[in-house]
């Protein structure tokens, strides 16, 4: 349970919403990995660039001795370290068995090994294709949203949640082979679909109007904050933006914090501790300063995405628009176990500017709306000096 916690929070928004059909997306698959945590996916998944967990933290120790122990046992040392995780009262802690781990490390660096579909359930209990991703092999087969996707070799999808769906449709590798049945009005057909290595496209812009542009971030995956910062700067000069980060379930901290440069002079972002020594980090400055900004949030906003979102209300360099986000504000890092395995614990807390707790707590928006939210930014962007 707590694997499959912790990788539903990297993609919550794609399963939430139906969204890319490999939610927990794992790519051509790299040599395998040894006692300790790979370099390059340490990295990736440690916010903080660098550091790593401790080898005096009790937590960690306690984890590695329980997982070589019930290895020189003969018993699963990836079970035995779940166990000692949940002993410790770590309530984010998790432990990944290798394949688990290069999924969630693929998934942090932006890619997924699928068929490039996007689903979600319809009436009647159907799953359609609600987005074909360009380029993918869906696109190529000529399958269009609106289609129905009926099964997949040979189960039936009708009735079936999203989540199992995506599971079936996701696959171990690319290159392995899938035949999805597809419904378009009277007619139906089945193609085969090489599965493909794609990008997760955590960053969408639309031009609402003139002088309106939307930026919508998923997750703050590699290269997703510089993203953001090329659409700020393509925005056409005196527009407004509505930064959407509903359903955005986290990610790299280290994007995030590209992604408040964006938008911010340099300063302070938030500040975190790790095993009790405090740090702090920094917008790289720079920012447009002068454009309206309006963020949008909702309970699904998560992690990275609510220490952007501190960072940007506590300056008063935007209005937050929503209700309040989700209230993880932990820091956590890898810590290699014997067998691949590895347990991401958690070792400090985030705070704002202006020294705010996230974890447990949220963040209030200035304008609290349930309905309608995006309705509601457009009318305050509207009274920022961007019009809708």
């Amino acid at each position: 349970m707590r694997r499959g916690a912790a990788l539903t929070l990297v993609f919550a928004s794609v399963l939430v919403t139906g969204a890319a059909t490999n939610c927990l997306p794992g790519a051509e698959r790299r040599p395998p990995a040894q006692a300790t945590a790979p370099a390059a996916a340490a990295a990736a998944l440690d916010p903080r660039e660098g550091h790593t967990t401790r080898g005096g933290d009790r937590t960690a120790d306690e984890v590695r001795r329980a997982a070589a122990e019930a290895q020189a046992d003969g018993k699963s040392a990836t079970r035995a370290a779940e166990e000692a995780v949940g002993r410790s009262g770590d309530r984010w802690g998790a432990v990944y068995d290798r394949a688990e781990y290069e999924q969630y490390a693929d998934a942090l660096e932006g890619r997924y090994t699928g068929v490039g579909l996007w689903v979600a359930r319809a009436a009647g209990g159907h799953i359609q294709v609600t987005r074909v991703q360009p380029g993918g092999p869906a696109a190529r087969a000529g399958v269009r949203p609106g289609d129905v996707l009926r099964t997949i070799d040979g189960w039936s999808a009708d009735g079936k949640p999203v989540t199992d769906v995506v599971a079936r449709l996701r696959g171990d590798a690319a290159g392995s082979k899938v035949a999805i049945g597809l419904g378009r009005g009277p007619l139906t057909w089945t193609r085969t679909l090489d599965r493909a290595v794609l990008g997760t496209e955590d960053v969408t812009v639309e031009n609402l109007s003139d002088e309106v542009v939307m930026i919508r971030v998923t997750a703050f995956t590699k290269g997703s904050g510089e993203r953001v910062r090329a659409a700020v700067r393509r925005a056409p000069e005196g527009a407004g933006i509505l930064l959407d980060l509903r359903g955005n379930s986290g990610g790299l901290v280290a994007e995030a914090v590209t992604a408040a440069s964006a938008f911010l002079p340099g300063g302070l972002v938030a500040t975190y501790d790790v095993h009790g020594k405090q740090r702090a980090l920094y917008a790289s400055g720079g920012g447009d300063v002068e454009r309206p900004l309006v963020v949008v949030i909702d309970g699904g906003t998560m992690s990275a995405a609510e220490l952007l979102t501190g960072a940007l209300q506590d300056r008063g360099r935007a209005v937050t628009v929503g209700s309040r986000t989700f209230g993880k504000g932990s820091v956590q890092m890898p810590t290699g176990l014997v067998g691949g395995s590895v347990a991401e614990l958690t070792v400090g807390h985030y705070r704002t500017p202006s020294g705010h707790g996230l974890d447990g707590r949220g963040i209030t928006p200035d304008l609290p709306v349930t309905e309608h939210p995006l309705e509601h930014a457009r009318t305050v962007l509207s009274g920022l000096g961007g019009t809708s």
